[in-house]
């Protein structure tokens, strides 16, 4: 079976589930693993997939994905070479784990499918009543984007033990005005920058921020950071979000 992934998270689905080997070539964002993409073709970043060239590779499944606003145009060119694909856009850890056994089912290897999502479920065990610190996680500074109710993320958030700061926006993301992020007083920031190396995430632009000077979050200096690889991806690594939120979380609040 020939299959080809174009987006970060289908990737490090399809090596969790043990078949790696399947891949014939991914997104340009893809990383992981890194032995994994280091040799296969790179088809273009998530909204500037090269098509055609997708078509060359002659895949029997492609594992889009509609997460990324604007990778519409992707599946409309996908749909019109008459390439077999799938195209998830999940919302909850639910569906996530929904979207890997299907994954797992179409590869062939359900059981496995099983197992990964049953690992993933005993990680994320939310404490019953969530009474840690407000967190607010910022996908981009500039506008200050972040992720509502309707995110993967939100649920992380919780399992780690803290609060999302963003819990009674019913969005998946959005931008929001300094003035919004104001009112919601969040009590840390949490720099998760999208397509941005962690190595060059930079709090002292959040620390700094003029208009923030009276959030709780910056009068205590709690700013961190955590990768985007591990907050944004819908797949397995969220494991690693929450254990890196749940970390911060016992070590400061």
């Amino acid at each position: 079976m020939r299959v080809v992934s174009l987006a970060c998270s289908n990737t490090e689905i399809v090596a969790a589930l043990g078949c790696a080997d399947l891949l014939v070539g991914v997104d340009s964002h893809s990383d992981f693993p890194a032995d994994v993409i280091k040799d296969l073709p790179k088809l273009g970043p998530d909204l500037e997939i090269d098509v055609d060239a997708v078509a060359a590779l002659k895949p029997d499944l492609v594992l889009a994905s509609l997460t990324v606003p604007g990778h519409e145009t992707v599946i409309e060119g996908l749909e019109a070479k008459g390439l077999p694909f799938i195209a998830p856009s999940p919302e909850t850890l639910e569906d996530v784990y929904q979207d890997i056994d299907e994954v797992a089912g179409l590869l062939g290897v359900p059981e496995r499918g099983t197992q990964v999502v049953a690992e993933m479920r005993e990680s994320f065990q939310p404490p019953e009543i969530v009474t840690g610190p407000r967190i607010l996680v910022q996908w981009w500074p500039k506008p200050v984007i972040g992720p509502g109710n309707l995110s993967w993320t939100h649920h992380v958030i919780e399992a780690a033990g803290a609060q999302n700061a963003l819990a009674d926006v019913a969005h998946k993301s959005r931008p929001f005005t300094d003035e919004e992020i104001t009112g919601l007083a969040p009590d840390a920031i949490v720099i998760s920058w999208c397509g941005v190396d962690p190595k060059n995430y930079r709090p002292d632009v959040v620390l700094n921020k003029p208009a923030w000077q009276d959030l709780p979050a910056i009068k205590n200096r709690h700013v961190y950071t955590v990768p985007e690889a591990y907050l944004g991806r819908p797949g397995p690594r969220l494991v690693e979000g929450m254990k890196a939120l749940r970390d911060l979380v016992a070590e400061h609040f």
